[in-house]
């Protein structure tokens, strides 16, 4: 079983040579374009659009580095994943694109338009109670499902995956002060933290997280992952109940901290980028927005990690109709 604490595997992800990871990716993973929200604001706010990936989000990064690394046996039982859906989304499509089976675990919270699209990739999606499903994501290990298990964050290869973002982000934007990503279980924010520092770059990158599941902010508090209460929200794609050991590791020595925005903030967010961009955002990625429209007190140009986009159309629809966003506009 992949063990993410393994010092030999840490240390070698850590060597590893970003390049060589993209050129291993890339024949499965658009090169996302960078671009320049619309607000007066002191410093510059671009948006790395991971929601035009093919699944709509970032996972397919990860997930294709751990797939083509995969032993051939291991392929030929299936692929399972834990995911609250765009980690679902990925692996289905990859799963599809090689024809093997597909199976996907899920909590019961998750949304609607992310495990129908699975289903259309040909997944299996398997509905669990929360605490069944967290549980699966702290073991690696679902036995009552066989096949190769792809973690949603805690792997150093989805891990150096996602970092392949900041490769691309240093490539467009050599000048980036400030990195905002949204912080789920951490994969995503510390691949790229990671990446950057591999390039040389001094650049600060920030977790973004939502009131309703500040699990990092928490921790990061009390010098230690500490259990908070998780009330599930629109804005599925982040959070949890507690920081796994081996994140918060990565996390506290790689992250500038931890910014959290209300769910209010977050819908603003949402309507800013529709109304300014046509971009469609889901609310993780909007929570990576919210905190410089709330304060753009950041080393700049400013960089917004658009981790998805996969919104399910009625709750878009409601946050859209909601009323005028709470920045000031400089329209």
């Amino acid at each position: 079983m992949f063990d993410p604490t393994d010092p030999a595997r840490v240390k070698r992800s850590r060597a590893s040579k970003p390049h060589e990871i993209r050129l291993r990716i890339a024949p499965f993973v658009r090169r996302t374009p960078l671009i320049q929200l619309d607000i007066d604001t002191p410093q510059p706010i671009y948006l790395k659009l991971e929601n035009l990936q093919p699944t709509g989000s970032f996972k397919v990064r990860g997930s294709a580095n751990v797939i083509l690394q995969a032993d051939q046996a291991a392929l030929g039982a299936g692929i399972v994943t834990p995911s609250a859906g765009n980690m679902a989304l990925a692996v289905a499509w990859h799963a599809n694109r090689i024809g093997v089976p597909c199976t996907v675990l899920v909590p019961d919270h998750a949304p609607a338009a992310k495990l129908d699209g699975a289903r259309r990739y040909g997944a299996r999606v398997v509905r669990c109670p929360f605490e069944q499903w967290w549980d699966i994501v702290t073991n690696h290990h679902s036995p009552e499902h066989p096949g190769l298990f792809v973690h949603p964050f805690e792997d150093t290869r989805v891990i150096e995956g996602n970092g392949s973002i900041a490769s691309e982000i240093l490539e467009d934007l050599p000048e980036v002060g400030t990195i905002i990503v949204p912080f789920g279980g951490g994969g995503l924010s510390c691949g790229i933290a990671q990446t950057l520092r591999a390039e040389s770059s001094s650049a600060s990158v920030y977790a973004a997280e939502v009131e309703t599941s500040a699990a990092l902010a928490s921790a990061l508090t009390e010098g230690k992952p500490t259990p908070i209460e998780y009330q599930p929200s629109f804005v599925d794609g982040i959070g949890s109940k507690i920081v796994l050991d081996s994140m918060f590791e990565l996390a506290s020595a790689l992250l500038a901290g931890s910014l959290v925005s209300t769910l209010s903030e977050v819908r603003d967010a949402i309507r800013v980028t529709a109304s300014r961009q046509k971009v469609v955002l889901e609310g993780a990625a909007a929570a990576a927005v919210a905190p410089v429209l709330r304060d753009n007190n950041f080393d700049g140009p400013i960089v917004c990690v658009a981790s998805g986009g996969n919104i399910d159309l009625d709750v878009l629809a409601g946050i859209i109709r909601g009323g005028e966003p709470t920045y000031c506009s400089s329209a």
